[in-house]
């Protein structure tokens, strides 16, 4: 099914690595947004509006916020969500689209336990985030009879009617958890591709468990049921 496909990039502070990765998704995209985040302070929103990219700021609030702010643009079609750290490879965008196109599945997730990761092995803090995030696979497969193993890696396809239907209205980095679980709960389809996250070029990544952690388990509590 030719169904047109909008890829997201939510970003703050990636002036360093948005131009290389608005480059080589257009090839695989029928159009891109910027979901910007308002706190963002660099040169992000100068690039992408030199290279002609459609630009939507959130509230301020977090990633879940800018991805709730457009969805509620994007009413057709499939929206592609892929981080600006250039941890994601976007040649794979084909592969993790096909399902949705096929019929095969209503979101589909680039999966970092299939394809590989260099950004969750080397350190402790890395270990114990691979470890939370396979312990929040475990409780949503038990529940919802499934058998996922990604659940929370930010590179995903879903169908565009479905992003709208869920209803999301997670702030931060809790809303790839949020997502899967409203699906599954609403009996959409998901499916998982291999894709290899790649070591973040620049930066270190912004979670910590320490500060985020409790809206992760608040999110698949308040989901479970």
């Amino acid at each position: 099914m030719n169904k047109k496909i909008t890829v997201v990039i939510p970003a703050f502070n990636e002036e360093r690595t948005i131009k290389d990765m608005i480059d080589k998704c257009r090839p695989f995209c029928d159009e891109m947004v910027i979901a910007l985040a308002k706190k963002s302070s660099d040169s992000t929103k100068d690039i992408a509006k030199s290279l002609g990219l459609k630009i939507i700021v959130d509230n301020g609030k977090g990633k879940g916020d800018g991805m709730r702010c457009a969805i509620n643009q994007i009413k057709e079609g499939i929206i592609v969500f892929i981080d600006a750290d250039g941890s994601h490879i976007p040649s794979d965008i084909p592969t993790i689209v096909g399902p949705i196109k096929d019929n095969e599945a209503d979101m589909v997730i680039g999966s970092r336990f299939l394809g590989g990761s260099e950004e969750l092995h080397g350190d402790f803090g890395k270990f114990i985030r691979m470890f939370f995030s396979m312990c929040i696979a475990q409780i949503m497969n038990w529940r919802f009879n499934a058998s996922i193993q990604d659940t929370q890696n930010g590179f995903r396809a879903i169908d565009a009617r479905v992003a709208n239907d869920l209803g999301l209205t997670s702030k931060h980095t809790e809303i790839e958890t949020e997502m899967c679980m409203k699906c599954l709960k609403k009996k959409y389809r998901i499916k998982e591709v291999p894709s290899k996250e790649l070591k973040r070029q620049f930066g270190k990544s912004n979670i910590r468990l320490t500060k985020h952690g409790w809206s992760y388990a608040w999110t698949v509590f308040k989901n479970l049921f």
